[in-house]
């Protein structure tokens, strides 16, 4: 009779990754690749459904991991972008059988906006357009929380430093026990300032990022922990430290 192995596979998946995640020379060899394949707008190379999703496939996965795992009833996601990662999520919530996605974007364009509505995953999806610490988009996000729905919250707008601070300290409240919080492109406080992307309307470097505005939020808050784990395998990625759990 075949041995069930799944709890050694899953404690040595937990093992490969968090000495992964202490290994500085593969984690520097990543990034160099993602600098190299930055030239061809990397990220902006996929789809989801068949609607752009800027996303790296890693971090893909990892949210995939997440929503599957915790199955919050609303995902809260800050940049709607082309709308592929609302899809996305939706599609997972569609799977599971509940919940609903949360976009916000100061910006969503009449063509984004129809690309996402006439979309199969639609009915799971709210957008919310305004600036996502304005106060009454903060308010109208908060409104949309059913009573006593678990909650998870994705920040990927505008990367500058005070922006997230401002977003964490808005959404991260919101966010129920168990669930997570994801910070993304984190990347862009671990990289060399000539490895920033430049091919960006905005270019963000060390010390004004993502990275930098989670950890003065973590230095708020003992609300979240940091999964060792799933941001060791975070290679090839844009948000590696930026998945953190609520623990209270």
């Amino acid at each position: 009779m075949t041995k069930d192995d799944r709890t050694e596979f899953e404690a040595h998946k937990r093992q490969m990754s968090i000495a992964l995640g202490k290994d500085r020379d593969a984690f520097a060899k990543s990034t160099d690749a993602i600098h190299a394949v930055d030239t061809y707008d990397y990220a902006y190379l996929w789809s989801f459904l068949g609607v752009p999703i800027i996303q790296m496939p890693a971090d893909v996965m990892a949210t995939q991991e997440v929503v599957w795992a915790n199955k919050p009833d609303v995902i809260i996601e800050t940049g709607v972008a082309r709308g592929g990662s609302v899809i996305f999520m939706a599609a997972l919530l569609q799977l599971i059988g509940k919940g609903k996605v949360v976009g916000v974007d100061i910006d969503i364009r009449k063509h984004n906006r129809e690309t996402i509505e006439s979309h199969p995953m639609a009915s799971r999806i709210d957008l919310i357009e305004g600036s996502s610490v304005a106060p009454l988009t903060i308010a109208k996000v908060t409104a949309s929380i059913p009573p006593g729905a678990s909650v998870m919250v994705v920040l990927d707008s505008n990367h500058s430093r005070d922006h997230v601070l401002a977003e964490l300290r808005a959404y991260a409240p919101l966010v129920t026990s168990g669930q997570y919080l994801v910070v993304a492109d984190t990347l862009l406080g671990m990289i060399d300032v000539s490895q920033t992307p430049t091919k960006r309307s905005h270019i963000w470097e060390p010390g004004n990022e993502p990275l930098s505005a989670l950890n003065a939020y973590l230095s708020e808050t003992n609300r979240f922990e940091v999964d060792e784990a799933l941001n060791g395998k975070l290679v090839f990625s844009c948000s590696p430290g930026g998945y953190v759990r609520c623990i209270r």
